[in-house]
C-alpha cells in the first residue's frame, strides 16, 4: 500500500456504507485482465467497497498445478494426482444428501475418491454411490513442500491464515474436487469472511447475494434457504419475504480465472465441468469488524437457545463461550488472542522499519515486507477500534482477565504507541 492510497483508505473506512442496489441491478462485474493491476487499486476499488471480482487466468498461468494436474485436454490429470497423493485421507461430501443445512461428509483415501470419479465420468456422470464432491481439503497443511500454487498479492494481507500459522493449529486454505454436477448450498463463508478461488481446472457457475439479502431467503421460522432454486421459494407462506430479494449476481468463472467473493456475500456454487479449485478464507483490516459483529450474534443465538438455564446452572457465560466455539471454532478469548497475534506482527515490522535490529529477529509473516509499512499502520488503526469495541463489550468483561497476555489494555497502549512514532 503506498502513501496516497493509505490516506484515501483511511478516510473511505471512516464513511464508507456499500451500496449493492446499483451492482444487483446492472449485474456487472468487473473482470481484470491484465497482470499490472496494482495491489492499491484492488484495495480501493474492491476490498473497501466489499465488491466482488474476477481475474483472468493469467494471474495463475506459472502455478504448478495448472501445469502438473491438468490433461493437454483441459481435465484433471489423475495419474499425477495419484502419484503425489494417492495415499492421502481427504474429505468427500455426498451433494446428494442434506444433513441441516449442508452434505454430509466423510472421510475417505484420495486414490479410492479418484476410483469412483473415473467410474462417475465413464457412466456419464452418474453413480449409485451419488455426486460426491472432495470439500475442504488442506492440502497445503498436509503437504506443505508441494508448491502447487502461490498466493495472489492481493490476497496476502491475510488474517485467518497468519493467526492460524502463528500457533500452528489449523488454516483456512483448501482444495476443492468434483465432477460435473458437485455443488456447494447456499451459504456465507466462516466468520462472514473474504474469500478467494481459482480453478485450476474446470468451469463454475456462482450465484451471489450480498449482504442483507440473504434475510429475504429465510423461511417463516427464520432458517436460510438450503438451495435458492428451490421452487418452494414462491411459497409466500414458507418464504414471505422472497418477492422482496434481489437478482444474483451470476459468474460464470473459466479455468485459470480468480473471483474475489466480498465479505458477507452469500453464495452457492455448482461444478459446470470436472473440476479442481483452490479456496482460501481470509480476514483483514476491511472485514475484522464484521468478523467481530458476526461473533456478537453467534454468541447472542447460544444465549437465547440456553436463556432458561441462565439462572440455574454455574459458569453460565462460560458455557455459552464454550458452545459458541465448538459451532463457530472461536470464542471470544480466541478472538482477543487472534488481535494480538496480528497486532504483535505489525508492531515488530514497524519496529524493524524504523531501524530496530532487535525486533527484526522475530518472526513474523514475509508478508508484511510487501505490503510495506502504510499497509501495517492502517491495520493497527483498525485493530485499535476493534478493541475499543471489545473492550466495552460487557460479555468480554466477564472474561477471566488475568487470563489475557497482555492485558488488553496494555495491547491497545502498544498499538497506538507504534502507529503514532511511526515517519510516514
Amino acid at each position: 500500500m503506498d502513501r496516497e492510497t493509505f490516506q484515501t483508505c483511511c478516510s473511505l473506512v471512516k464513511s464508507h456504507r456499500p451500496c449493492y442496489e446499483k451492482l444487483c441491478s446492472s449485474h456487472l462485474i468487473n473482470y481484470i485482465e491484465k497482470k499490472d493491476f496494482s495491489y492499491s487499486k484492488f484495495f480501493e476499488k474492491y476490498v473497501l467497497p466489499n465488491y466482488p471480482c474476477v481475474f483472468s487466468g493469467r494471474f495463475t498461468e506459472d502455478w504448478n498445478s495448472r501445469k502438473q494436474w491438468v490433461t493437454q485436454e483441459g481435465k484433471p490429470n489423475f495419474q499425477r494426482l495419484l502419484q503425489d497423493f494417492g495415499d492421502a485421507l481427504v474429505p468427500v461430501a455426498n451433494c446428494n444428501a442434506k444433513e441441516y443445512n449442508a452434505n454430509p461428509k466423510k472421510i475417505i483415501p484420495f486414490k479410492e475418491y479418484v476410483a469412483y470419479w473415473k467410474d462417475y465420468i465413464q457412466n456419464g456422470h452418474s453413480s449409485p454411490k451419488g455426486c460426491l464432491y472432495l470439500k475442504d481439503w488442506h492440502l497445503h497443511r498436509e503437504f506443505p513442500k508441494h508448491n502447487v500454487y502461490s498466493t495472489p498479492v492481493f490476497f496476502t494481507s491475510d488474517w485467518l491464515n497468519e493467526y492460524w500459522d502463528a500457533i500452528e493449529v489449523d488454516d483456512y486454505r483448501f482444495v476443492y474436487m468434483g465432477p460435473k454436477g458437485s455443488w456447494t448450498p447456499f451459504h456465507a463463508d466462516v466468520f462472514h469472511s473474504y474469500s478467494w478461488s481459482a480453478n485450476v481446472c474446470g468451469r463454475k457457475k456462482w450465484l451471489l447475494y450480498p449482504p442483507g439479502q440473504e434475510d429475504n431467503l429465510r423461511d417463516c421460522h427464520g432458517n436460510l434457504v438450503y438451495d435458492v432454486t428451490e421452487p418452494i421459494l414462491q411459497d409466500k407462506r414458507q418464504f414471505p419475504r422472497y418477492d422482496k430479494s434481489c437478482q444474483p449476481l451470476e459468474i460464470i468463472q473459466e479455468a485459470g480465472e480468480v473471483i474475489f467473493v466480498p465479505s458477507g456475500w452469500h453464495h452457492q456454487v455448482y461444478n459446470l465441468e470436472d473440476t479442481i479449485s483452490i479456496n482460501h478464507n481470509w480476514v483483514n483490516s476491511c472485514n475484522v469488524d464484521t468478523m467481530w459483529q458476526y461473533l456478537q450474534r453467534e454468541l447472542a443465538a447460544v444465549q437465547s437457545e440456553i436463556s432458561e438455564w441462565r439462572d440455574s446452572m454455574d459458569n453460565w457465560h462460560q458455557h455459552c463461550q464454550i458452545m459458541m466455539k465448538s459451532c463457530t471454532g472461536i470464542d471470544y478469548k480466541e478472538f482477543y488472542m487472534f488481535l494480538n497475534i496480528i497486532s504483535k506482527n505489525r508492531i515488530s515490522f514497524l519496529h524493524s522499519f524504523g531501524g530496530d535490529t532487535g525486533s527484526s529477529r522475530i518472526q513474523r509473516p514475509h508478508d508484511l515486507s510487501t505490503l510495506g509499512p502504510h499497509h501495517a499502520v492502517f491495520d493497527l488503526n483498525k485493530v485499535a477500534q476493534v478493541l475499543e469495541c471489545v473492550l466495552s463489550n460487557e460479555e468480554f468483561k466477564k472474561l477471566d482477565r488475568d487470563s489475557l497476555s497482555p492485558r488488553p489494555e496494555d495491547l491497545l497502549q502498544k498499538i497506538k504507541e507504534a502507529t503514532e512514532k511511526t515517519p510516514l
